[in-house]
């Protein structure tokens, strides 16, 4: 279980680099182009939300890499879940339903991380 959820902490931690480093890397105007959900948000808001995508991505994968404050990676996990919660509420409000889809998954993985390094599978 202990290999199962640290491929589960790789694949999030990849989806929210991937997430954050895009909205952060370009600027806002071409992110709302992109992804119309962003238009309900101002500038700063959306680089908030991205930083915390990119924060959360490190907190899953190098405290527990480290051995360095390994109650991060859940937590991390915790952060990720209530992204996702959010993401899912926006979505929904917007009939987005493809993205509501991506982020209940993204959620249950997040959730998954989190039970097992909380729980039995703790460092």
């Amino acid at each position: 279980m202990n290999v199962f959820l640290w491929i589960l902490q790789a694949l999030l931690a990849a989806a929210m680099l991937a997430a954050g480093g895009g909205k952060l890397a370009q600027p806002y105007e071409k992110t709302a182009e992109s992804m119309a959900w962003a238009r309900s948000f101002s500038a700063g808001q959306v680089k908030t939300i991205a930083a915390l995508e990119v924060l959360a991505a490190f907190g899953l994968i190098l405290p527990a890499a480290t051995g360095i404050a390994t109650a991060l990676t859940p937590l991390a996990a915790v952060g990720v879940a209530l992204i996702m919660i959010g993401a899912v509420i926006t979505h929904a409000r917007r009939s987005e339903w493809p993205n509501v889809g991506v982020n209940i998954v993204l959620l249950a993985v997040a959730i998954v991380i989190a039970w097992g390094r909380f729980g039995p599978y703790a460092w």
